[in-house]
């Protein structure tokens, strides 16, 4: 039975998971709750808990963290990955919820709205505010992700021509979404009359939009900020309201929050404001409870598909679905049968693959360390912890698959040598398809010995012989060599592992030049 801790609000719907035991105690304080987290294999939170690497210390059992949302600044990813704690969230729930938000304040910036009312509230009668269509203007959205690829849809339906400013999207996503994408935010800002942000706040996002990046704006230009606070400067954008370069703006987000009463942009006439309302609809609190509790079994499961810490997206991780086994037993393969303290461990994809690496070099480390190391390791810890090993990590992409379709190679290094192993998915199954130059055929399971002979008459016989008089069954045989009468390899798949005693037999025999047990 697992348990989960949920300690913020939310609505987590009828549903009941098989094995998962609910404990739904929002507003925990935080004293109490570092009594408690020890008991729980799951946290679920929104933006309430902070969960710092005080807290994980606690969490002695903790597998997985689930954020109910988008954001996850109150929570410490390098030290929950550090930790091996999946770190999920689910940022599609409230995409239409905050893509409304944001035109809704879009479109009350130019009509000015918040001033109307306010003036009618006060009872002045003013019919003489002007605004602006958005028909025909050009929007510049920084950020091309759900949220921002949605209200790029809603801009297009209005009539607006949008531009978009986002490194990590590609061009095929814009030219689907029919929106202009500019390799650079100072050549995007010049042409648009309306700038809004759907960026995650970051190192990189942190003030992007400054006082030179405002000015660059056409001047009666309208901003929205229902992102992030901090990804805007607010005292920039103050000031050029209050010269009059920017027009209007629509604030949902600030860097403190909530903010002082006294704040320029508060206070400020032209600004429309709302409490960080973005994902405040009853139909996305729905949809993120629902949705945290179901991705936060599935990862219970094994299913490390939405874990944000993981550094790979769904798509990657389920087209990559057959190798990663591959990649992992690979990985466990090479730990053991390579002499010396690893120094490099290098992936490299072989052929067509369309997807990202990171699903497959995640596997690879983690099936290096598993048998070196006693603590459990997964796809999350496995490249940090590699990293603390002093094992460099490197990929590769070569469009030679060497008459395969696709294929795997794993590379290891030592400081005393370096071997290698390639692989790939036939029908579905793994395959280890070569040991360093020997060409073979193996079901990456179970035992295996891989010798490597001088290539005589009667060594497998003699190998054979020394098991069989140990009480040890071989299940199969793969034979690989260079040239007739060279260097010959072959593994023995084999019913139970063999003890030292055993293996010191077997290296004593004279054509046998090394033997090496590995478990995969």
């Amino acid at each position: 039975m697992w348990r989960a801790l949920v300690t913020d609000q939310m609505q987590l719907g009828e549903e009941q998971y098989e094995g998962l035991e609910l404990d739904y105690r929002p507003g925990i304080n935080r004293a109490e709750l570092l009594e408690i987290i020890k008991h729980y294999d799951a946290l679920i939170t929104r933006s309430r808990t902070r969960v710092d690497a005080e807290l994980l210390e606690h969490a002695e059992r903790l597998r997985v963290i689930g954020r109910g949302g988008v954001g996850v600044d109150n929570i410490d990813l390098d030290e929950a990955s550090r930790r091996g704690i999946l770190v999920l969230n689910i940022p599609e729930a409230n995409t239409r919820s905050a893509a409304e938000l944001a035109f809704a304040l879009m479109l009350a910036a130019a009509r000015s709205v918040a001033q109307s009312d306010r003036e009618l509230r006060s009872g002045t009668w003013n019919r003489k505010r002007l605004g602006v269509e958005l028909l025909d203007k050009k929007l510049g959205i920084i950020g091309l992700g759900r949220i921002g690829g949605q209200v790029s849809q809603f801009a297009r339906s209005f009539g607006m021509e949008v531009l978009a400013y986002d490194p990590y999207i590609s061009s095929s996503r814009a030219e689907k979404l029919g929106v202009r994408l500019i390799d650079k935010l100072e050549a995007m800002l010049p042409e648009v009359q309306f700038l809004t942000v759907h960026t995650p706040l970051n190192d990189e996002t942190h003030g992007m939009v400054g006082r030179r990046e405002l000015y660059l704006l056409p001047k009666g230009a309208i901003v929205i900020n229902a992102a992030r606070g901090g990804i805007i400067e607010e005292q920039a954008l103050a000031d050029l309201l209050d010269e009059g370069h920017i027009a209007a703006a629509g604030i949902d987000v600030f860097s403190s929050e909530p903010p002082p009463p006294d704040h320029p942009l508060v206070v400020h006439e032209r600004v429309v404001h709302t409490a960080h309302l973005g994902a405040n609809t009853r139909e996305a609190q729905e949809r993120v409870g629902r949705g945290i509790v179901s991705r936060v079994y599935e990862a219970l499961a094994g299913n490390y598909a939405y874990a944000i810490n993981a550094g790979f997206d769904p798509d990657s991780f389920r087209a990559l679905r057959d190798w990663l086994p591959l990649a992992e037993a690979m990985g466990r393969l090479l730990a053991q049968i390579t002499r010396g303290r690893a120094e490099r461990l290098e992936v490299s994809l072989l052929g067509e693959f369309d997807s990202e690496t990171e699903p497959l070099l995640a596997a690879a480390a983690k099936g290096v360390l598993e048998p070196v190391i006693d603590q459990p390791v997964n796809y999350v810890s496995s490249r940090p912890r590699l990293q603390e090993r002093g094992v460099k990590l490197i990929s590769h992409k070569d469009p030679d698959a060497h008459g395969y379709a696709q294929a795997l190679e794993l590379k290891l290094q030592t400081n005393e040598e370096e071997r290698r192993v390639m692989g790939t998915v036939l029908a579905g199954r793994p395959r280890i398809v070569a040991i360093d130059e020997y060409a073979l055929e193996l079901v990456p399971e179970g035992h295996v010995l891989v010798c490597v002979n001088k290539d005589r008459p009667g060594v497998v016989g003699e190998v054979g012989t020394l098991l069989g008089q140990a009480k040890i069954n071989i299940a199969g045989l793969q034979l690989g060599r260079d040239t007739p009468g060279g260097r010959a390899l072959f593994v023995l798949a084999i019913d139970q592992p063999p003890g030292e005693e055993i293996l010191e037999q077997l290296r004593s025999l004279e054509l046998l030049e090394r033997v090496d047990a590995a478990a995969l």
